[in-house]
């Protein structure tokens, strides 16, 4: 196995948890990091929605932020700053937290807009940006996009208001933990594991030996605590009593209406209808940043 596997690995291994969707058409398996997406360069379009995006406004008075790809606590960044491990997809929520931060303090900035685009990520950086939002004495709006599942919705689950579309992909209110073994194929080809380590359970989860039933137990109790931590969030968060919301905490997705319908949005739309929102909001012309 080559360093940059193992190391790859290895993270896999430390950081196992997250909050993902699973299914649409690829299981997206997550022993994983958190997403970020924020001030990357933007390609000029015609649309109005991006003809303002990575432009610098010397009077902008609302904070854009953009949660897109996975999402981590952080990613690792080579000498040049570039992300590693193939993770350019992903946001941060270090990152997400500067720029809401950066934005309570900013006394030309009255608002804060979050656009999300994300299946998912780490439970941990979620919780960040969720605690984070809710410490926010200006405004928060988001929009949706194609998808804000998991984690990322669990982060951005507190803002004063959320749009998303009617094609949105919304919720997944669900934790996975699920991981390929390699067993099979080691044996195949003739190799073994060896176990070096201290403590029971340190080689716990491992893809390369037998996961056994007390393991199995120990990485459930855990997912079922995170599960409730979250059902427990979106509850606070959005308002909506907590039976209702385990009801629908099945991992599943809902599309904007019917999100609409359970409460885990507040109206259909995307950046033009958020942008008016949040213009409604602090009584002023809204010149984003981006």
């Amino acid at each position: 196995m080559n360093n940059l596997v193992k190391r790859v690995q290895d993270t896999y291994l430390k950081s196992p948890i997250s909050f993902q969707i699973i299914g649409i058409t690829t299981l997206f398996l997550v022993i994983v990091f958190p997403i970020y997406g924020i001030y990357n360069e933007i390609k000029p379009s015609d649309t109005e929605y991006s003809e303002d995006r990575g432009s610098d406004h010397e009077d902008c008075n609302v904070q854009g932020i953009e949660l897109r790809g996975e999402l981590f606590t952080y990613v690792p960044r080579d000498d040049e700053g570039v992300k590693e491990y193939g993770l350019e997809d992903s946001s941060e929520s270090e990152d997400v937290m500067y720029y809401l931060k950066n934005a309570e303090n900013e006394d030309d900035i009255k608002g804060v807009l979050i656009e999300v685009d994300s299946y998912g990520g780490s439970p941990a950086a979620a919780e960040e940006i969720s605690n984070t939002i809710k410490s926010m004495n200006k405004p928060v709006v988001v929009f949706i996009r194609e998808a804000g599942l998991s984690a990322s919705y669990y982060a951005i689950s507190p803002a004063d208001y959320i749009f998303a579309l009617k094609n949105s992909s919304i919720g997944s209110i669900g934790v996975t933990q699920s991981y390929l073994d390699n067993i099979s194929k080691n044996q195949k080809e003739g190799n073994s594991f060896v176990q070096l380590s201290v403590g029971k359970f340190k080689d716990s989860g491992n893809p390369d030996k037998s996961l056994n039933q007390e393991e199995r137990a120990l990485f459930m109790r855990d997912l079922n605590i995170i599960h409730e931590n979250f059902i427990q969030a979106i509850s606070e968060n959005r308002n909506i009593q907590i039976d209702k919301i385990r009801d629908i905490a099945d991992g599943s997705s809902v599309l904007g209406e019917k999100a609409k319908e359970l409460g885990l949005i507040d109206d259909i739309g995307g950046y033009v209808e958020s942008q008016k929102y949040i213009e409604n909001l602090i009584d002023e012309e809204v010149s984003v940043c981006w």
